[in-house]
């Protein structure tokens, strides 16, 4: 069976100007937050095969005492940085896409988080957040992945990955948005990104405003949970606060 590690950078608010607010149930009243504050839970997630150890989004790129908290998160699952083989991205949006790289704070050069792992990006993605930039997307903080030669940039709607990784291009939360399935023996590990961030909405159609195109990103969540629980697939929740990992039929939480 594959290893499932959630990643949890914490809760966080979002509204309107696009800031994420760490957010503690203990600390803080989400009432005391601007009108239509959204609360999300910020979760990369770690998925060892037989052939990788994949890193399925980067989150924030925030740092904790000079070092980037998701090589923290790693550290504490045992798992150093460099043995991360490929990393999956399914958009670019800061919060996704904000571990991808770091800032050497005296030169101001950027270098991949993760040196030894293949990064797999779809390149209309990246197009696009030179072309749309801030305060989505942080172009300083991609613009080396276009020529690097860890990058692939995915230029089809749909494939494979090392022939065991499906990938396709939805074009629901974001145009050039991707999810990903993982097949290895009998199981299937299903990551929808931010077309499928929540359990909640799997089970309730509901249409997001935030979204590219809301009603395409329902149906697709429809879909999914159907099939999902017909085939038994694990589902990967990155923004779930509650819920980071579900099997349809065992109601039990992956830890």
């Amino acid at each position: 069976m594959m290893k499932i590690i959630p990643l949890s950078e914490g809760a966080f608010t979002i509204d309107k100007t696009k800031l994420f607010i760490p957010f503690s149930e203990e600390e803080h009243d989400l009432q005391d937050r601007p009108n239509g504050s959204l609360l999300v839970e910020i979760q990369p997630f770690v998925v060892v095969t037989a052939k990788d150890i994949l890193l399925i989004d980067t989150g924030l790129g925030f740092q904790k005492n000079g070092h980037l908290q998701i090589h923290q998160n790693l550290e504490k699952a045992g798992i150093a940085a460099g043995e991360i083989t490929k990393v999956l991205m399914s958009h670019l949006h800061k919060d996704h896409a904000g571990g991808l790289c770091q800032e050497d704070k005296l030169t101001g050069r950027y270098t991949l988080s993760f040196p030894n792992a293949v990064y797999y990006i779809q390149k209309k993605e990246l197009e696009f957040a030179f072309s749309k930039g801030l305060p989505s997307y942080i172009p300083s903080e991609l613009a080396l992945l276009e020529s690097h030669t860890n990058v692939v940039l995915l230029e089809e709607d749909e494939g494979w990955i090392d022939g065991y990784i499906h990938y396709s291009v939805t074009g629901a939360h974001a145009p050039y948005h991707q999810v990903f399935w993982i097949k290895e023996d009998d199981e299937l590990v299903f990551f929808g990104g931010d077309d499928a961030p929540q359990l909640q909405q799997m089970k309730h159609r509901f249409v997001a405003k935030y979204d590219h195109d809301g009603k395409k990103a329902a149906a697709l969540r429809t879909a999914w949970w159907e099939k999902g629980r017909q085939e038994n697939w694990t589902f990967l929740f990155y923004h779930d606060i509650k819920t980071p990992v579900y099997r349809p039929g065992n109601e039990d939480v992956v830890q």
